[in-house]
């Protein structure tokens, strides 16, 4: 069963826009780790450089998600910092798991898998106490 995409916007709490440079950034992400991968090019580069764009996607979407915050705050909506909390809490865990990744692939710290999904897992539970409480 595939979920609709209001569905997908409700649970994550994030915008089409925020969604379309997620997209765009993974699609470059991907280009980049199989040239690396196949030792096509990229071979004496850092993995921080082939994760990239998923750093810059995570930048956009932050500074996204602060313009709607402020946009929201001079109208007075409501709510408007549960949305930013919840959209910077995603980013920053999504940012720490591919911080943590690259330092793993680069050999520059030991670290367990299990250290280094610890993101993912905050995030997949947090997502799914939001999807138990909407209706």
């Amino acid at each position: 069963m595939l979920f609709r995409q209001d569905e997908l916007l409700r649970w994550f709490g994030v915008s089409m826009f925020e969604i379309c440079v997620w997209l765009l950034s993974v699609t470059i992400f991907s280009v980049l780790l199989v040239l690396k991968v196949e030792n096509i090019c990229f071979d004496k580069t850092s993995w921080f450089v082939i994760f990239s764009p998923l750093f810059v996607c995570d930048s956009i979407n932050a500074y996204f998600c602060i313009i709607v915050f402020i946009r929201q705050y001079i109208t007075c909506e409501k709510l408007n910092g549960l949305r930013t909390l919840w959209s910077l809490l995603v980013i920053v865990l999504l940012f720490a798991f591919k911080y943590l990744l690259c330092q793993k692939l680069n050999d520059s710290i030991k670290l367990e898998s299990s250290e280094v999904l610890s993101p993912i897992f905050i995030l997949l539970q947090l997502v799914m106490i939001k999807a138990c409480h909407l209706q």
